[in-house]
């Protein structure tokens, strides 16, 4: 048991090149399988059909509630492999990857070949730099104040453990692929539109399917629930991927570096045997981002590896609710110039007793093996 290294370590990782980071990883960690991907596959979506034919067959509304939830785990389960099929980790062959992560990726109303764009290249090109990064992106206390009461308020309901699910919904989805308009220059144009249209004529078909079979309940229970459960797992496992008192986040490019913000800055969190592997490991996560082409089912062996030279540098938890609560509360605002994390409440300390401007930091318990 040892405590997170201190928040400057990050500054020693400054000369260290991410092809260093990967020279550590064993090439076994790089070997497709094409058939446990194909086993997962048939795993995720026999969970997911399972329980889309009882939100909508099952002539009791509780149940069909009950399999709703159970479909929404297994929309996030879906996404998470489509996510892998999109970085290239599980097939050779792109047409193969975009097919079946397309199909994977309907049920969450995502757009693959959209959200591919933005995360492969802004998100993994960029992690925590928020000049260009804005997943997660924490605002300023000055930000913060300047906002109207109503920005405001979505802020805090995003930066809360249950209302979480706003910000994958109102960042990343409705700006980044419903809204998102491609350059008219752009040879993913096309391919774009496309995205767009096949995932809205799956909402209207499936929808009439719904409706016809099991009414408004069944929609809701098929359709609606699932997308609003996904949408809380997705954010609420990003937000943990790259948020922690001890990670920082950039303004400045020379700060920064692919080393710091690639395996600094992202945490791993672990959880049951069971729960990885129905995630597909997605919150072993500072593997991930160190090379996005390990398959879901190497990322415990790389995490080995990469501990093996770099602990001082990784994150871990042991995933827990009160784990959960405790980064969400003293995660909510950022002082860039300090690296520093700050609270709600300290910003209203703040206010009331002037020179009460931060909150002592205070590390969340970790566990480096």
């Amino acid at each position: 048991m040892s405590d997170t290294p201190s928040h400057q370590d990050w500054e020693t990782l400054h000369s260290v090149k991410l092809q260093d980071l990967r020279s550590t990883i064993s090439p076994e960690r790089y070997r497709r399988s094409p058939a446990r991907a194909l086993l997962w596959y048939g795993i995720d979506g026999s969970l997911y059909l399972l329980s889309i034919a009882g939100a909508l067959l099952l002539p009791w509304w509780w149940a069909q509630i009950l399999c709703g939830l159970f479909a929404g785990s297994a929309v996030a389960f879906m996404f998470v492999w489509a996510h892998d099929a999109a970085h290239g980790a599980l097939f050779q062959s792109k047409r193969v990857s975009e097919i079946l992560g397309t199909l994977f990726m309907l049920p969450s109303l995502n757009m693959y070949r959209l959200w591919a764009f933005g995360h492969n290249r802004v998100h993994h090109g960029f992690t925590s730099l928020v000049s260009l990064d804005w997943i997660w992106r924490p605002w300023t206390p000055a930000e913060y104040r300047a906002k109207s009461a109503w920005q405001r308020l979505l802020y805090r309901l995003e930066r809360s453990p249950y209302g979480c699910a706003l910000h994958y919904l109102l960042r990343v989805w409705w700006p980044g692929m419903v809204r998102f308009r491609a350059d008219p220059k752009s040879r993913d144009k096309g391919a774009f539109f496309l995205a767009k249209m096949s995932t809205l004529l799956f909402f209207l078909l499936f929808s009439a399917v719904a409706l016809v079979l099991s009414g408004w309940l069944g929609w809701f229970a098929a359709i609606a629930l699932p997308f609003l459960v996904f949408n809380y797992y997705i954010a609420l496992f990003v937000f943990l991927h790259h948020t922690h008192p001890d990670l920082p986040f950039f303004t400045d490019k020379e700060e920064w570096s692919q080393s710091i913000g690639q395996m600094y800055c992202s945490t791993v969190v672990r959880c049951s045997a069971l729960s990885e592997a129905l995630i597909h490991g997605i919150l072993i996560h500072a593997p991930h981002h160190v090379d996005p082409r390990i398959p879901f089912y190497h990322l415990r062996g790389a995490y080995d590896d990469l501990r093996k030279h770099y602990a001082a540098y990784l994150h871990e938890s042991r995933f827990s609710f009160a784990l959960v609560r405790r980064i969400f509360r003293q995660c909510q605002l950022y002082d860039y110039e300090n690296k520093r994390w700050l609270s709600f409440r300290s910003l209203r300390q703040s206010v009331l007793t002037p020179g009460l401007a931060e909150e002592p930091r205070v590390g969340v318990a970790t566990n480096l093996h």
